[in-house]
C-alpha cells in the first residue's frame, strides 16, 4: 500500500493531483520528497516555509507541497488546504517523545473542513532506526480508533519500514 493506493482511489478524470505533505519537524518530509525526485539527500536543512515538487508517477502529475513542521509554522498549514486531493502525514517512528504532539496535530487536521474528501496516507518513516514504534503502535493512537469515513478516506495508510521500502512499494514491476 502507499502512493499507488492513493492514485487508484482517485477516480478523477483529471490526472493532476495536489498532495500536501505535513508532519512535525524532523519527521523526514523533505528527505522523502527529494528521494522520490531522485535528488541528493546528504545536505538537508529544516524547511522554513514550503517546497513544491511536481513528479510524474504512473500517468499522474503529482504536485507535492512539503510544508515545514516547526511549531512556529504549524498555524500556517491551513493556508495550504485548498484543493488538496491527498494528505501525506509523515511520522518519525523513532521519536517516541513527541508522539502525543503528532497525534494532536493530526487530529486537528482530521476535523478541518477544507480537507474534506482528501485521502489520508500516514507515512511511518524511520522504521529502520533502533527503538522505532511499529506501524500499529503509531496508527492506533494517531487515529484514536476512528475511521473518519464520512469526512476522510483513510484507507490508504502506508507502513514502510524505511524510506527505501516505501519507495520500492510504489514502483511498477518494470521499474
Amino acid at each position: 500500500m502507499g502512493l499507488l493506493t492513493i492514485l487508484k482511489k482517485m477516480k478523477q478524470k483529471e490526472r493532476e493531483l495536489r498532495l500536501l505533505m505535513l508532519g512535525l519537524d524532523n519527521a523526514g518530509k523533505t528527505t522523502i520528497l527529494k528521494k522520490f525526485n531522485g535528488e541528493d539527500i546528504d545536505t538537508i536543512s529544516p524547511t522554513l516555509g514550503f517546497n513544491i515538487k511536481t513528479l510524474e508517477h504512473r500517468g499522474f502529475k503529482l504536485n507535492i507541497w512539503d510544508v515545514g513542521g516547526q511549531k512556529s509554522l504549524r498555524s500556517y498549514w491551513r493556508n495550504y488546504f485548498e484543493s488538496t486531493d491527498g494528505l501525506i502525514w509523515v511520522v518519525d517512528s523513532a521519536d517516541r517523545q513527541r508522539m502525543q504532539d503528532c497525534q494532536r496535530e493530526l487530529q486537528n487536521l482530521l476535523v478541518e473542513e477544507r480537507l474534506a474528501g482528501a485521502t489520508l496516507l500516514i507515512f511511518a518513516n524511520k522504521q529502520d532506526l533502533p527503538g522505532a514504534l511499529s506501524s500499529n503502535a503509531i496508527r492506533e493512537p494517531l487515529l484514536c480508533g476512528r475511521t473518519y469515513s464520512g469526512h476522510w478516506d483513510s484507507s490508504g495508510i502506508v507502513e514502510p519500514h524505511s524510506l527505501e521500502e516505501g519507495r520500492a512499494a510504489n514502483r511498477s514491476p518494470t521499474g
